[in-house]
């Protein structure tokens, strides 16, 4: 690892270089002001309310009813269309008034919302202004006591995600979901000072290579040094690369699990009583890509997902070690361990790197632009 003189010049150098980079940029296209985001998919019911008057129209646009302040009503499917009080129609949209929230089952949301048939249920997707939305993941994704550069670097970065998923999703009616699948979204459960200030500071601001947002993706902790992304998931991407971590404060860079061998032959399944587990195929950092498996029936090979899963680990980046009982797994970071670290950004905020800096470190080749002109 380089000492952190030499890291801090190199650093900055570098930082010079993408950063006027960004300044030379023309502006992007403005993107869509809202974004989908699925907060239920295909239930039951969902409980509606609002802390000001909610107008109900249909997809015209046309006012079917209204929801009164501090009331709430039951969505659910009746037949082919949605009942929602003494309201039915096939698709409801719901705007508050006066600038109140909405109530979509168990958490307030900024925005409008529509529901609709899917899946035999009932779906709602938050249309949500970006900046508003991101309010609130950056304090789900992040401490919203961590240092405010940290902050800044995640909202960017979240803001890039979600408006590149949106470019894939012209034909999905929602671009991002609620959980660790896209990146967490709480409403308004998430939003602290911290986080709206970090996202009011960086208005507008993405990551872009080539004229084009990135798929800025991050993790919670590497373990040490990132990884590429078609180590991972899929074909080389130019700002995607690995790159050394300072995450090792992180409580997840190092953790260990243990398994008795009739549980972990559980888990696993499909060898009998496992013998061995021997990696098969790394990364070149070390995450299991394939895992050898022996049993006292047969031998196969698992993927290191498909292990991560079974065993609830944290990580792929593990080895596992024979005890006289069972098997004990070391492991180190929490995540895929592509992108931005978000152990290793509170990291270098903390060592006086601001958020520019953060982010030209975990996403190599990539410029900072800013949207909408």
């Amino acid at each position: 690892m380089m000492t952190d003189r030499f890291f801090g010049i190199a650093f900055f150098l570098r930082w010079q270089w993408w950063y006027s980079l960004g300044i030379l940029l023309l502006a992007l296209p403005a993107q869509a002001a809202d974004v989908r985001v699925a907060i239920k998919q295909g239930v039951s019911q969902i409980q509606i309310g609002g802390s000001k008057t909610i107008i109900v129209r249909d997809r015209a646009g046309k006012k079917l009813g209204e929801i009164p302040s501090g009331y709430s009503h039951t969505a659910r499917k009746s037949g082919g269309t949605i009942a929602l009080g003494n309201v039915q129609n096939s698709e409801l949209w719901l705007k508050p008034t006066s600038e109140g929230y909405l109530w979509i089952g168990n958490r307030w949301y900024r925005g409008d919302a529509r529901l609709f048939i899917s899946r035999n249920g009932v779906s709602a997707i938050n249309h949500v202004d970006i900046e508003d939305y991101l309010y609130s993941v950056v304090g789900a994704e992040m401490i919203a006591s961590w240092h405010i550069e940290a902050l800044k670097a995640q909202a960017v970065a979240a803001r890039s995600y979600a408006l590149h998923k949106q470019a894939e999703s012209r034909n999905r009616s929602y671009d991002v979901d609620t959980t660790t699948a896209t990146q967490v979204y709480k409403g308004l459960e998430g939003e602290a000072s911290s986080t709206q200030r970090a996202v009011r500071e960086t208005a507008g601001e993405v990551m872009v290579y080539e004229g084009k947002i990135i798929l800025a993706v991050f993790h919670s902790s590497s373990g040490g040094h990132t990884e590429n992304v078609e180590d991972i998931w899929s074909s080389p991407l130019p700002y995607l690369r690995g790159v050394a971590d300072y995450d090792r404060d992180a409580p997840v860079y190092q953790w260990t699990k243990s398994f008795s061998r009739a549980e972990l032959s559980r888990l696993v399944g499909g060898v009998g009583t496992i013998q061995s587990m021997t990696p098969a195929r790394t990364t070149p950092q070390g995450r299991i890509v394939t895992m050898q498996v022996t049993g006292d029936r047969e031998t196969r090979q698992v993927s290191g997902a498909q292990l991560r899963s079974a065993l609830g680990l944290r990580s792929r980046l593990f080895t596992v070690s024979a005890t006289g009982s069972g098997f004990i797994i070391q492991g180190r970071g929490f995540g895929h361990g592509v992108g931005l670290s978000q152990w290793g950004a509170k990291a270098l905020a903390e060592q006086g790197y601001n958020y520019r800096q953060i982010l030209g470190h975990y996403y190599q080749n990539a410029a900072l632009s800013r949207i909408g002109g």
